[in-house]
């Protein structure tokens, strides 16, 4: 029977030792899993780093781009202002050349001629912006004339619009 129980007790030592190593390997596993999720986790923050980076270099080239894009929208603008001033001067003139010098069509047209020349002029020294300006300043200062001007535009578009359609 003492062989029985040393068989019993070598086998419960021999199981307790081989439970330790499981124990110790498994240790071991969990560590080596651990410094997995670690360097994944460093690995992560530096992909996520140069997403950051790379929005960031996308977003200067797309802020460049806009700010192209305006100023060439301005450039445009302001050619735009320059051919309208030339256009309408040249209007004047042609006004002035074809509408007799004496009587009331040409006292009319006279008048128009030289509102097209004053409006030619103000266009090439202050350009559209400053048309913009005035007309807002205008508006702000007598906004109940500006909304009935506004309203009897419409209806006179509306009626040419509706006319057009007969």
């Amino acid at each position: 029977m003492a062989d029985t129980n040393k068989n019993k007790g070598g086998a419960g030592s021999g199981g307790q030792h081989d439970s330790g190593h499981q124990g110790h390997n498994q240790g071991q596993a969990q560590q080596g899993q651990g410094q997995n999720k670690g360097g994944g986790t460093s690995t992560m923050g530096q992909a996520m780093s140069n997403v950051g980076e790379q929005a960031r270099h996308l977003a200067g080239q797309a802020q460049q781009a806009a700010g192209s894009a305006a100023s060439a929208v301005k450039d445009q603008a302001q050619n735009a202002g320059a051919a309208v001033a030339s256009g309408m001067q040249n209007l004047a003139g042609t006004i002035r050349e074809h509408v007799p010098s004496q009587g009331m069509l040409g006292s009319v047209g006279s008048t128009v001629a030289d509102t097209l020349e004053g409006g030619g002029h103000y266009l090439q020294e202050h350009g559209l912006g400053g048309l913009t300006d005035d007309v807002t300043t205008l508006v702000r200062r007598n906004p109940i004339p500006a909304v009935l001007i506004c309203v009897g535009i419409g209806f006179c578009l509306g009626q040419l619009m509706s006319s057009s359609r007969s």
